[in-house]
């Protein structure tokens, strides 16, 4: 009977220490031990794409093997294509260094006075003109006189230009004698090909141009085949 309260208080001491087992793993889940185990788990989940990881290269070895035969086909890819096309373009374009410009002869009609502004082809290669040319009148310093010609109504084409083959521009304006506009007379007729920076000087005989005042608009149209109309 002696030894009755002993064992008593050790299975009191025992059930204690259970109970502040207990809560001390209650305390760890709450304070991050839980957490350590979900973030574990979050992390194997985050890695589970690894296991598609070889599906995902396998099908990317597709596409390259549609790549690899395509140069056996002679297919090329349609945006390469494109930019090829507008490289070709810009390469076949006719420089100002490979042309010459003249004026040819007039031709008036009900008060206009109307002259062909001829670009020729004087490299050795097969060149494309397309659209409009810049035009400009100066004196013999170099100093505009007059603003620039506008654009006549029109569709431009392409001009291919072989070797020594020339395309032309209706320049044209109504009489200064008739429609009384102010006037100047030319040096120089400056005219630059389309998309050239660079401009051709042609000396310019035809006498007086309006520059001002009523009825003094200048045209210029489209470049077409040849060298008049």
């Amino acid at each position: 009977m002696a030894n009755t309260p002993r064992s008593m208080r050790r299975t009191v001491l025992l059930a204690s220490a259970v109970a502040l087992l207990g809560a001390v793993s209650a305390c760890g889940s709450d304070n991050g031990t839980a957490n350590t185990a979900s973030s574990v788990t979050t992390a194997a989940s985050s890695r589970q794409p690894d296991a598609t990881e070889p599906s995902t290269a396998g099908s990317s070895s597709a596409p390259e093997s549609t790549a690899g035969s395509a140069p056996a086909t002679g297919s090329v890819p349609t945006d390469t294509a494109g930019s090829g096309a507008a490289s070709a373009r810009s390469d076949a374009r006719c420089h100002t260094s490979e042309l010459r410009a003249s004026v040819g002869r007039m031709d008036p009609g009900a008060g206009q006075r109307n002259f062909p502004v001829v670009l020729t082809n004087t490299s050795k290669r097969t060149c494309t003109l397309y659209g409009y040319p810049g035009a400009a009148f100066t004196d013999k310093s170099g100093k505009q006189l007059g603003p620039d010609p506008k654009r006549a109504p029109g569709s431009p084409n392409v001009v291919t230009l072989a070797p020594g083959k020339g395309a032309w521009s209706g320049l044209s304006f109504s009489s200064p004698d008739i429609s009384g506009a102010r006037t100047a007379t030319p040096a120089v007729l400056v005219v630059t090909p389309p998309d050239e920076r660079d401009p051709l000087k042609v000396t310019w005989t035809a006498g007086k141009v309006p520059v001002g005042g009523n009825s003094s608009t200048v045209r210029l149209g489209a470049l077409e085949p040849g060298t008049s109309p």
